[in-house]
């Protein structure tokens, strides 16, 4: 087997890999009291992709024991009852295709298609990037997504007097580089 540089160059494939500490991802959900907001820690994260078929491969890991809204009792009961991130620990989302090219500077938008796998079950998605080349050859790339969490099999957390969103806003901001291939 190739390493993963020879590999890459052998078959015209570009990869990424992502700084966890270096990237975050915030979520807001509404309620009729007021607006919850939280974070998740990255665990992993790379992605190859062919530049000319915009076939992409790799894993993007969070950590669903992380999940953070600064409330201990709101945060138990999250991680016990909606979460369940003892049973699930890991949110991953699976790229499959990449549309769209890196311009080697200013902004550029690219689309990646993929599977969330969140609470056990697999959930195609499309996530628009705003990814942009930073001095020294970091990337960093940005996205907000709306994620339909009851829809998916998440527990709806509303209450006789509280009522919830049944979707949760979440913004993600990756830095990475790429380690091997043509850096499209």
């Amino acid at each position: 087997m190739l390493p993963s540089t020879a590999r890459a160059q052998a078959t015209g494939s570009s990869e990424f890999k992502l700084d966890p500490a270096q990237s975050t991802i915030k979520f807001t959900l509404d309620t009729t009291l007021h607006t919850v907001e939280g974070t998740f820690k990255f665990k992993s994260g790379h992605l190859s992709f062919d530049p000319g078929t915009g076939k992409a491969s790799g894993q993007i890991t969070a950590d669903a024991t992380s999940a953070d809204t600064g409330n201990k009792g709101r945060d138990k009961k999250m991680h016990q009852e909606m979460l369940e991130s003892q049973k699930y620990p890991e949110i991953i989302f699976m790229p499959q295709q990449v549309k769209g090219s890196v311009n080697p500077q200013g902004t550029s938008q690219v689309e990646l298609s993929g599977v969330f796998r969140i609470h056990g079950q697999d959930h195609e998605s499309t996530v628009t990037l705003s990814v942009q080349r930073q001095p020294g050859g970091a990337i960093q790339a940005d996205a907000k997504i709306s994620v339909p969490y009851i829809k998916w099999g998440l527990k709806n957390p509303s209450s006789f007097l509280l009522r919830a969103s049944d979707t949760v806003g979440v913004e993600i901001h990756v830095t990475g580089e790429f380690v091997s291939g043509t850096q499209h």
